[in-house]
Parts: C-alpha cells; structure tokens; sequence
C-alpha cells in the first residue's frame, strides 16, 4: 500500500481513544536488535540479570508467545512500522530499498496531533541517514553505526558523539520527553544493542566472567541432532552463522555469549532510565511503553547462531508492555502477538481508525485479558546474496506446528509438532526427499496421515499468502 492510500484510510473517520480520561495517551515505543526471547530475567534466564524489564513485566505485561513475521532486522522493522508482512512492503532484505515509499503508523499520529521521535538505528531500505517521513525529531545513524563514539545525523547536523551509543540515544530521549511532557507524544528509541560485534559499555566490561554457559542439547555434532535435518543446516555450522565459524571465525561461542549479555545490560539501563524520566514528568501511569526486539537470535540451536531461518529461537522475541491506566499489572496476555501487530495496537491506543488493510491487529483486548484470535502466521525470509547459506523460506506457525518449506534447493522440509517437541529435535518429515524430475516433495509423502497434515498446513499457508496480496502457491491434496 502506498503512503497516499495508507493516510487517507487511517483519516477515513475518527475513532475514540483507548483513554481514561480525554487527554490523548503519550506513547514510547522501545526496539532493540537481535535480543532474544529468554535473555531477560523476568523469562527465566539462570543468570542475566535485567532489572528494568522484569519492572515492566511485574507492573506491565510480558507476552510469552511474542514473534516477528521475519526474523531480520530491515524487514522486520518494515513491518513493525507498517503493520505488514513482507511480501506487502516490500523492504525484502538489509539492503534493498522499498519499492515505494513506506506508509507508516507514526505518520498517521503526526496527523492527529502527535509529536513524534525517531532516535537511534533506521537501518532499513538503504544506508542513509536521513530523515524519514512521520517524525519531526531525528537523531539516527546510517547502517549500523558503532558503539562507541558514533556518528550521529541531529535533525540534519551529523557530527562525532563521544560516548557509549546506548547513553547517547538515551540522553536524546529523555530530553524528547522533557520537552513534550505537556503536549501529546511517540517516541520512538530504536537501539543498535545488542547486535554483533558485541561492544559492551566500559563499566560493563568485567559482567558475567565467571557464569556457566546455557548450552542447547542441540548445538552438539553428533549424527542423531542432524538426523532428519536438511542438509544446508548441517553445511552452516561452520559458516559464518555456525558455532565452529561464528563471524568469519571472530570470536569463539562462549566470549560472544558473555559479550552479548554484556550489552543487553546497558540497553535494560536504558528502559529504565526512561520509565524513571516518565515516573519524574508523573506520564508513566498513563503512557502506553511498548519494548521489542526486532528478531530473536538463535544460540547454538541445531549448531547455529544469528538469525534468519524459521527455528523457534530465531523468531521468538522479548515483547513487554507496561501502562497501568490501562492494563493490570503483571499480566500475561494469551495467544500469539506479532510484530505486524504493533501499529494498530497504537493507532488503536491513539485513537486513530485502523485500516482493514492493516495484517496484523491489535493487542490491547489481549493486554485487557481476552483470548487470542489467531490460530497461525506466515513465515517468510528471502535469501540474501551476502549470506547464501539459508535458503528462501514459507513457512506456518500455528500454535502446535511449524512447517517450513524451503525454495530454491532440493532438499528436505521441515515440521515439528511443538506439543511434543518443544526442541524442535524430531523432524515429521525428515525422511521425505525429492526424487522425481517434477520436484514435487508433496508427492513423496507415503504416510497418509502425514500427507493429510501437510496438505492442510500448505494450503493455510498459500491461503494466508493469497488473502494479503502475495503470490498463491499451488494447494497440493492428500
């Protein structure tokens, strides 16, 4: 959808705010890059300690079956921003720019009434840093950026910033606040934490030296983890996304799994930081504060780090939200929530209309303890030239199975029954292969029961596909 299209629908007809007063609610959303689901204290890691988050679970809400749509940075932040999956925006990788111009929510809250911040990492479409439509403050970086002293685009001025990025964002946004504690506002606070190469913060530099290692039961080399597995994923164990070649043979497993929790405990200052700013200002009870990771990020699963492919550690995401006035404490929402479904949570809290054409839907009757209504999303990654060893992957996640189907390479797919297998370690359909010159791996399942299973989850997968306005794939029969 274009920008023009996206606006005027949203501007269609009012809608009355999800409000305890008149008052339009502020809003703050936080995003992080490649932090996983279980790498916060509140979900139960043995160690990390995340003192601001577990904060926004007790008070606030913690999604325990959050997911992204993509496991990648530009295209899930596309998403984020515009409530579509992939196919539909089209930013289909890190690189690439949009094929039209991105139709975003806070462009839509600049138009009734809000003021609205950008600080931190864009990275999507390109590598530049300016300034994008929806937001009259912007303080970014192009690409990546750097940890450390970083180059920063000021509303058009970019210059050397001494210091630790984390901080320096921060600093930027909580001025934001200061300045807009009286007028209705969206931040938005987009971190570099914690993506690799992992920079911790000076005062950090000495945190978890001693900790055991969480290693997975999947990451060994042993023929019964590999057993039914395509094979590409054995081949990247020793590629840059493998445990026995991680970054190009950079860094061994175990330093960039202290490195990685290293910088998670700068970005957790960060939140709390701001929930402090907004606590002083008296906007924290009325503020919707909405905190995610852009992907989840795979640690020694099936002998693979990064992200990417559809395992469940890689599109698992932390999602935390916190606003008293509008939710109870301490909540634990049920059913599925999606990074598709970010926009129209705060349109929705904005009071402004929300599109039929928006994929995803919002997760405030969830937050006020109603039951989910999705039963599957689609998966899709988009093989990239710079990392050629994963492939293209279509792919379903109901709230039992996870099927992956994998494009461009003769090989095995994949589907778990999560019910029974939370590891993901036995694959249904590791013994079905390609043999015929058709390439038609449906026609190879003998097992009915099996072959009826996969009929079903591909044809709710094309459906899914088709109903948002990708390119339906034949519906094969049992």
């Amino acid at each position: 959808m274009t920008r023009r299209r996206f606006l005027e629908s949203c501007g269609a007809a009012a809608a009355p705010a999800v409000l305890s007063g008149t008052s339009k609610r502020n809003l703050v959303f936080i995003l992080s890059d490649d932090h996983r689901f279980d790498c916060m204290g509140c979900a139960g890691h043995p160690w990390l300690k995340t003192p601001a988050m577990d904060r926004m679970a007790q008070r606030g809400a913690l999604f325990r079956d959050a997911f992204v749509t993509t496991s990648l940075c530009s295209p899930s932040r596309a998403s984020i921003l515009t409530g579509h999956y992939v196919h539909a925006h089209g930013v289909m990788d890190n690189v690439t720019p949009p094929s039209s111009p991105l139709a975003t929510f806070p462009e839509v809250l600049q138009k009734h009434g809000y003021r609205t911040a950008f600080i931190g990492k864009w990275h999507m479409g390109g590598d530049t840093d300016a300034a994008r439509p929806g937001f009259e403050r912007w303080v970014s970086f192009r690409g990546q950026g750097q940890y450390e002293n970083p180059l920063i685009n000021f509303d058009g001025e970019r210059r050397k910033t001494q210091g630790y990025v984390s901080d320096i964002l921060t600093d930027e946004a909580l001025r934001f606040i200061g300045q807009n504690a009286s007028r209705p506002f969206f931040l938005c606070l987009s971190h570099k934490n914690v993506h690799s190469p992992n920079v911790s913060a000076e005062r950090h530099k000495k945190l978890y030296e001693k900790e055991p290692i969480p290693y997975p039961k999947s990451m060994a080399d042993t023929e019964e983890n590999y057993r039914g597995r395509p094979e590409w994923v054995r081949r990247q164990r020793k590629s840059t996304h493998g445990v026995d070649g991680m970054f190009n043979n950079v860094i061994a497993f175990d330093p960039f799994y202290r490195q990685y929790c290293r910088t998670i405990a700068s970005l957790d200052e960060s939140i709390e930081r701001v929930l402090n700013e907004l606590e002083e200002k008296k906007l924290l009870n009325d503020a919707l504060v909405v905190y995610m990771s852009d992907n989840g990020f795979l640690m020694g699963e099936h002998g693979l780090i990064d992200k990417r492919c559809m395992y469940e550690p890689s599109i698992r995401v932390p999602l935390l939200a916190h606003c008293p006035d509008l939710f109870a404490g301490n909540t634990r929402p049920e059913g599925m929530a999606l990074n598709i479904d970010i926009a129209p949570t705060f349109l929705e809290v904005a009071g402004a209309p929300l599109t039929p054409s928006l994929h995803g839907r919002s997760l405030v009757p969830l937050l006020r303890g109603e039951k989910s209504w999705r039963a599957e999303f689609l998966y899709e990654y988009f093989w990239e030239r710079n990392y050629p060893q994963t492939p293209t992957v279509t792919g379903l996640r109901t709230t039992r199975y996870s099927y992956m189907h994998y494009h461009g390479i003769w090989d095995l797919d994949e589907l778990y029954d999560l019910e029974k297998d939370p590891d993901q370690m036995n694959n249904l359909m590791g013994n079905v292969r390609v043999t015929t010159d058709d390439g038609q791996l449906f026609t190879q399942i003998k097992d009915p029961e099996l072959k009826s299973l996969v009929g079903d989850l591909q044809g709710r997968l094309w459906k899914i596909l088709a109903d948002t306005g990708g390119r339906r794939e034949p519906v094969w029969k049992a």
